[in-house]
């Protein structure tokens, strides 16, 4: 039995230990470089977060404040401001403990309660799935730390003691809480050249995801380490000796990978622990940039350099201001061994990055080289937010972009780009100029014409090639690479389809109204404000032009529109014009309810759709109907589907007609039936080329009755009498037993 004083001393030791940790004395010493008005600024907001967080603990027992304390210590030690580290300390404050954004700005300042709102997820809103809640969260602290980046710094020191106590947290939460660590923070982390944090992030996620195989092989490093003790030890005085006897006194650090990127190679390359030879290296720092030249040349002298593992990353540094020259050597008994050599100040950029803004600040004042690391990309989330409405799409671009495995090109100016491995010409495209991406149409690399899909490689000289109007195609959304390429492309498309709905829609009501006596639509100004105010109330639509495109996709019934909107005339005393109405309203289609005729021409863009099912050109008798959403739907009206919709759904169906000289040529399928023979196919690609018909697809039956085959054609014809000629032309080609167009939706599956 333990006696009760005994019992006493733990308890009393981890009291006084938690009252510690809990206490301003914790973060006293780490915060020493500011001055005393802003350590005074930091004890205030100390005293706030105790009090806003006194009666909460942590799942360990802990009093809560010891987390915000030990994020501000995490800040600390980037040397971050008293602003940043006051913001550190009430960054739950909101979200936990009900203090409101304006209390903050009162007591602390504006900037400190951006920092905190910017800190703050979105649990108070409702969303309809949990990932939808995620990524409006992200989505609204990505876009602070784009406005200022102390915001994505202090939720990576949240992120990191949160991490470390994982052992507190119910094992059910280990697996999601620490994916999302690897898969969003750590990348994060790297992006912005916080490789200390990185790495921790991403051992910590691999302990906790999978914590049997972190425990096999850190016992398989630790074993390793003792064995090849004796190794690194020749090598470093070999490296020394070496560099001393050119007068170089340099740090030499050695550097052991981490379990999670040791993990990560056997699984990608599938090697054993032993097949993984390049565990250990060596961190050289020199006083200037020509030292790290010329000891390079002395290392190459000393050891034989490994084939194609040379990286000088000080003449093009990583996108996120990293430089150092990467260089790995065989080593004695065959084994490889990297050394990364650079200067003082390179090496706190390489191990805290953006963070070494701050560093910067407190040992070299007037020093702003740090200022613009992380940069282009903490402004390319703003460029993709101007463009992406939608959260869950706009987290999906910021994803894309959070690996920056960098590849080095050249315009033919000579100016160098970073882009991420895989990028396309498109890619590079956007990236030197949105305007540049949307109007490109072809490009050479190295003076050779390449497809728009073709990867870029490292040392490529691009040049893009433009034509005056706008004109991004949707199928670069399969192979763009990058966020701001991949956001600008769907703006684009959705703007143009917008407009287009728009312009089909204002048609639309115009015919509408007509049919209810009015001429024209009214104008959408001061005069008309009140009726159009109304007017929207009605349709629940923000704004006019909203309205319009509602119409022209088919998610409001133009005849509806009208009608309400004829009452609000007449309620000002406009009356209807009678004539107007039966000239209108007289209309030869059947079936069709009259809406006023649309006059097409093909140049209505994606807001008229000609039915693949049919395939209507001019010429033919056709009838629209509006899908909800999908704009207007033209159909041939002897059409069988046409037929069935018209049956369950009249009252979206309106009548349309052709304009007399359509702007461009229209798709229509052809099924020609030919004997087998040599040279038949050839045969009839050419007579219709020479009727001046474009063939958009081909496609031969797979069935054969006797020696005859079908052949199925899509091709683009102007109307329906160049139809005509096609088809004669066709019929009189040798082999061709017959040639008619195909009008069942079947006959198109195989196109």
């Amino acid at each position: 039995m333990i006696s009760p004083v005994t019992s006493a001393v733990p308890a009393q030791t981890t009291a006084a230990a938690n009252a510690a940790a809990a206490s301003f004395a914790a973060l006293v010493s780490a915060i020493d470089y500011l001055p005393d008005a802003d350590i005074e600024s930091i004890r205030k907001a100390y005293r706030f977060a105790d009090q806003a967080h006194l009666g909460q603990l942590r799942k360990n027992g802990d009093p809560y404040i010891t987390h915000p304390i030990a994020v501000a210590i995490q800040c600390a030690e980037w040397k971050l401001d008293a602003q940043a580290l006051m913001a550190a300390l009430m960054h739950d404050a909101m979200e936990d403990c009900g203090i409101t954004k304006a209390e903050l700005v009162e007591l602390f300042g504006s900037p400190v309660a951006e920092l905190v709102d910017g800190l703050t997820k979105l649990e108070k809103l409702e969303f309809d799935t949990r990932e939808q809640n995620q990524a409006e969260s992200f989505r609204k602290m990505l876009l602070a730390m784009a406005r200022d980046v102390r915001v994505i710094l202090i939720k990576l020191a949240d992120r990191t003691h949160n991490m470390r106590t994982m052992g507190d947290m119910p094992r059910s939460k280990w697996e999601r809480i620490s994916r999302e660590t690897l898969e969003i923070y750590a990348p994060i982390a790297h992006r912005l050249g916080l490789n200390i944090t990185f790495r921790e992030l991403q051992d910590l996620a691999f302990k906790h995801i999978y914590p049997w195989r972190s425990a096999v092989l850190g016992k398989a490093v630790h074993r390793s380490r003792s064995r090849r003790k004796d190794l690194l030890s020749k090598v470093k005085n070999d490296v020394q000796n070496a560099l001393a006897e050119q007068r170089l006194s340099p740090r030499v650090h050695g550097r052991e990978k981490t379990l999670y990127s040791i993990y990560k190679k056997m699984d990608d390359k599938h090697l054993t622990f032993a097949q993984v030879t390049d565990m250990y290296g060596f961190r050289i720092i020199f006083e200037n940039m020509f030292e790290c030249y010329t000891a390079m040349g002395v290392l190459h002298q000393l050891y034989k350099p490994l084939p194609g593992k040379f990286k000088d990353y000080i003449a093009l540094p990583k996108v996120n201001g990293y430089q150092s020259i990467h260089t790995t050597l065989i080593g004695p008994f065959g084994t490889n061994v990297e050394f990364q050599l650079r200067t003082t100040s390179m090496d706190v950029v390489a191990e805290s990055g953006v963070a070494a803004h701050w560093l910067y600040k407190a040992a070299e004042p007037g020093s702003d080289a740090a200022q613009r690391l992380g940069s282009q990309w903490l402004q390319s989330l703003l460029d993709i937010q101007h463009e992406t409405k939608d959260a869950a799409e706009f987290w999906d671009h910021v994803k894309i972009d959070l690996f920056p495995d960098a590849i080095y090109v050249f315009t033919p100016k000579s100016k160098i780009l970073s882009m991420p491995r895989g990028a396309t010409v498109v890619d590079f495209a956007y990236a030197i100029h949105s305007n540049i991406g949307n109007r490109t149409v072809s490009a050479n690399i190295n003076g050779e014409q390449v497809p728009l899909s073709t990867e870029i490689k490292n040392g490529d000289v691009i040049e893009v090639i433009t034509c005056s109007t706008p004109k991004p195609n949707p199928a670069w959304l399969s192979f763009v690479r990058t966020g701001r390429a991949r956001s600008k492309i769907r703006h684009f498309l959705k703007s143009m389809a917008h407009d287009e709905s728009l312009a089909l829609g204002e048609k639309m009501l115009t015919q509408a109204l007509r049919l209810e006596g009015i001429a024209d639509m009214p104008p959408a100004d001061t005069v008309a404000h009140g009726l159009w105010e109304k007017l929207l109330r009605f349709t629940g639509n923000r704004n006019v032009d909203e309205l319009l495109a509602d119409i022209g996709m088919g998610k409001r019934i133009a005849s509806m529109v009208a009608k309400k909107l004829a009452a609000l005339l007449s309620e000002q005393g406009v009356k209807a014009d009678v004539v107007l109405i039966s000239q209108a309203r007289y209309s030869p289609q059947k079936g069709a309810i009259s809406q006023g005729v649309v006059t097409l021409d093909g140049g209505e863009g994606g807001s008229v759709q000609f039915a693949r099912c049919c395939h209507p050109i001019p010429g033919d008798k056709i009838v629209g109907y509006l899908g909800r959403g999908e704009g207007l739907v033209v159909h041939t009206d002897d059409c069988q589907i046409g037929k069935k919709l018209l049956y369950k759904d009249r009252e979206r169906f309106l009548e349309v007609e052709w304009s007399e000289e359509p702007v461009r040529s229209f798709e229509v399928a052809l099924q020609v039936t030919v004997t087998d023979g040599k040279g038949v196919l050839a045969r009839v690609a050419s007579t219709l080329a020479s009727a001046g018909a474009d063939i958009t697809h081909v496609n031969m039956s797979d069935e054969r009755a006797g020696h005859a085959t079908d052949l199925r054609f899509a091709i683009s014809v102007q109307d329906l009498g160049h139809l005509s000629d096609v088809l004669r032309a066709l019929e009189r080609t040798p082999s061709v037993l017959r040639a008619q167009r195909s009008r069942q939706s079947k006959d198109r599956a195989h196109l």
